[in-house]
């Protein structure tokens, strides 16, 4: 009887592993642009810095569970990342419309908080299912 074997990796897996990607990326920026980053998005340099470095341990501890954490959960938890990141820039866009100065802090806060909350469900999630040979 022939068995069918999954491929290691998946479009999914790669998508999961580019996210995680991108958030390390992201954070790297975020750390080594903080000053004038922070002036174009009007939130201090400070906020930048602890963005960015979230962004790199939330990044980074993403890839590192690829393996072991099930495709579902991961694609769960992103959707969730990535809508309050959508509702986060539109708050801060209709604060910014609305003449406040703290626009650029309410998203980049989110970025700030986001990344540390998915890795931590990403550890407490139960590990990934592995099928019996």
């Amino acid at each position: 009887m022939a068995q069918v074997v999954a491929p290691l990796v998946t479009r999914r897996t790669v998508g999961v592993i580019a996210d995680g990607v991108f958030k390390v990326l992201l954070g790297v920026a975020y750390i080594v642009g903080a000053a004038p980053l922070g002036r174009l998005l009007g939130a201090p340099a400070w906020l930048m810095v602890a963005s960015g470095v979230t962004l790199l341990i939330g990044g980074g501890i993403e890839i590192g569970y690829t393996r072991s954490r099930s495709l579902r959960t991961y694609t769960r938890f992103m959707v969730a990342y990535d809508s309050g990141w959508v509702l986060s820039a539109l708050a801060g866009a209709l604060l910014a419309w609305q003449g406040s100065s703290a626009g650029g802090e309410v998203w980049i806060g989110y970025q700030t908080a986001a990344p540390i909350v998915f890795a931590a469900l990403l550890a407490a999630a139960n590990p990934a299912q592995t099928a019996s040979v």
